[in-house]
C-alpha cells in the first residue's frame, strides 16, 4: 500500500528546488537570447535612423548629391524619388524587429527573474529602447540629415528589395485594404495648404524666415485659389478709347494716363476691337500720321471668362508673351481688364509707380477706424485690418454694404455686420467709393426693450453720426 508521503515527495521535490526568483545559472539559450536583442536593438536603432534621415530628404536635394557624385546618392535618389515602392517592406522590417526584441526580453527576464520578469522587461523597452533604439538616432538623424541618409540608403534599398518581404508586405496591406476598404495614396506624403501655412507661421514665430517671406509663401498659396474677376480693373475704371478717335487724340489719352496700352471701342464698352499701343502711336505721330483714326493701328485683344484662375493666365501670358487681356463675364459682356502688374501684385504686393495716383487702399482714422477703398477687395480686407468680414456673392467691400444694404447706397449709409460697421463716405455717381469700417462697441449690443418702456439713444447717435459724414467730418 503506497502512503501519503510517497506520493507526495516526488512532487514536492521539484517544487523545491526551484527558486524564488527563477534560473540561478545562465544557460547558454539564455545567452543566444540575449545575443539576440542585443542585434534586434541595434538594427532597430538603424532602421529609426534611416528612416528619419531618407524621410527628410527632398528629391531636389537628392538630385543635387547625385550631380555632386556622393556615395550612396544614386540609391537615395531612387528610395526618396518613389518612398511608395519601398516605405511599407521597410516599416515592415522596423515593426519585426520591436516585436521580436520585446518578446525575446520578456522571456529572457521571465526566465532570469521570475515572477519579475514582466515588470523587469517592460521596463527595458519602455525607457531603453524609447532612448536607444528612438529618440537618440532620430535626433541624429535630424542633426546630420545628408550623412545619415547617404549611408543607410545603400542598405536600405538592399533589404527592401528582398523579393520575399516585398511580397509579404504587399498581401499584409492587401489584407488592411480588405478591413478598411480603400486604394491607399496614389503618391507619397504630402501636405495640407494650412499645414504649410501654419509652417510658414512657425517659421516666422521663431525668426527662421522673414516676416515678407511668410507673406510671400501665403499669397503663392493664395494665388492658386485666385480668379480673374478679384485682379481685374473692373469696367467703372476702365480707361478706353473710341475707334474713330485720332493718333493725336489717343496719344493725349495715353500721356494723361500714363498707360502703355489702351482698349479701343467699336460701339460700345462691350465692344472693344482690339488694343492700342504707345508706341505704335509715337510712330505714327513721328511719320506724320498724326490725323489717321486709331482703328488703323489696332491689335488683337485676348479675351478671358471672369472666372479663369488667374495661375493658368500668368502662365498664358508667359507661353503667348502678352500683358493685357480683356475680362468678359457669363453673357459675353465686358467685365474688366486684367495686365500682368496686376497678377505680379497679388504674389509681391501692390505696386506703384510715378503715374499711379490712386488714394491710399486703408487710411487710418481716429478712434480705431480705418477709411477702406470700396473697391478692396474682402480678402484684402480681412487680411489687412484683421477682421471678419462675411463672404458671399460679392468680392469687394462695396459689394458687402450693397449686399447689406440692398439698395443704392448713397453717402453717410450704415451696413452692420457682426464685429464692426461699415459707414458709407463717399459715393460717385452709383459708385460707393470710400468706406469707413468701425469696430462696434460693446454697448451696442445692448438693445433697448420696447415693451419695458426703455428708450436707447442708439438711432439718435446714428442720425448725428451720418450728418457727420455728409457734412465731410471724419
Amino acid at each position: 500500500m503506497v502512503t501519503y508521503p510517497a506520493v507526495v515527495a516526488p512532487l514536492a521535490q521539484p517544487l523545491r528546488a526551484q527558486p524564488l526568483l527563477g534560473a540561478t545559472s545562465l544557460e547558454p539559450v539564455d545567452f543566444w537570447m540575449a545575443v539576440a536583442i542585443v542585434v534586434l536593438v541595434i538594427l532597430a536603432m538603424l532602421t529609426a535612423l534611416a528612416e528619419t534621415a531618407i524621410m527628410r530628404v527632398s528629391r531636389s536635394k537628392a538630385a543635387g548629391l547625385v550631380d555632386s557624385g556622393r556615395r550612396g546618392a544614386d540609391a537615395l535618389a531612387e528610395l526618396v524619388d518613389a518612398p511608395d515602392h519601398w516605405i511599407n517592406a521597410f516599416l515592415l522590417v522596423v515593426l519585426v524587429c520591436q516585436l521580436v526584441q520585446s518578446t525575446l526580453t520578456g522571456v529572457l527576464a521571465n526566465r532570469l527573474f521570475g515572477g519579475l520578469g514582466v515588470a523587469i522587461g517592460t521596463f527595458f523597452n519602455v525607457v531603453v529602447m524609447f532612448v536607444v533604439a528612438e529618440a537618440a538616432p532620430k535626433t541624429w538623424a535630424i542633426q546630420n540629415t545628408e550623412r545619415a541618409a547617404l549611408a543607410s540608403a545603400g542598405p536600405v534599398r538592399l533589404v527592401v528589395g528582398f523579393a520575399p518581404l516585398r511580397l509579404i508586405a504587399r498581401a499584409l496591406i492587401g489584407l488592411t485594404n480588405v478591413i478598411l476598404p480603400g486604394k491607399g495614396l496614389k503618391e507619397g506624403p504630402f501636405v495640407s495648404e494650412e499645414e504649410l501655412l501654419a509652417v510658414a507661421a512657425e517659421a516666422a514665430q521663431s525668426e527662421t524666415i522673414e516676416p515678407e517671406e511668410r507673406r510671400l509663401i501665403e499669397s503663392i498659396i493664395e494665388f492658386g485659389d485666385t480668379v480673374a474677376r478679384e485682379v481685374m480693373v473692373p469696367r467703372p475704371d476702365m480707361v478706353t478709347v473710341s475707334h474713330e478717335f485720332r493718333v493725336a487724340d489717343v496719344m493725349e489719352v495715353v500721356l494723361l494716363n500714363g498707360y502703355s496700352r489702351v482698349p479701343v471701342l467699336g460701339e460700345g464698352i462691350d465692344d472693344v476691337i482690339g488694343l492700342i499701343f504707345a508706341k505704335d502711336l509715337m510712330r505714327a505721330e513721328r511719320d506724320g500720321r498724326e490725323d489717321e483714326p486709331v482703328a488703323n493701328l489696332v491689335r488683337p485683344v485676348r479675351a478671358v471668362p471672369e472666372t479663369k484662375p488667374v495661375s493658368e493666365l500668368l502662365r498664358e501670358m508667359q507661353a503667348d508673351q502678352f500683358h493685357m487681356a480683356l475680362v468678359v463675364d457669363e453673357y459675353g459682356g465686358t467685365a474688366g481688364l486684367v495686365t500682368l502688374e496686376d497678377l505680379i501684385e497679388e504674389l509681391v504686393g501692390e505696386i506703384v509707380d510715378e503715374f499711379d495716383t490712386e488714394d491710399a487702399r486703408v487710411e487710418p482714422v481716429a478712434g480705431g477706424a480705418v477709411r477702406v477703398s470700396g473697391s478692396l477687395s474682402i480678402d484684402d480686407a480681412n487680411d489687412i485690418l484683421e477682421v471678419e468680414l462675411p463672404e458671399g456673392e460679392f468680392d469687394t467691400v462695396s459689394g458687402l454694404v450693397l449686399a447689406q444694404l440692398g439698395r443704392l447706397a448713397t453717402s453717410g449709409d450704415v451696413a452692420e455686420v457682426p464685429g464692426c460697421r461699415l459707414i458709407v463716405e463717399r459715393v460717385q455717381g452709383r459708385r460707393i467709393m470710400r468706406v469707413r469700417i468701425e469696430p462696434t462697441p460693446e454697448t451696442a449690443e445692448h438693445e433697448p426693450d420696447a415693451d419695458s418702456g426703455e428708450t436707447g439713444t442708439a438711432p439718435v447717435e446714428g442720425e448725428r453720426e451720418r450728418e457727420s459724414v455728409r457734412r465731410g467730418d471724419s
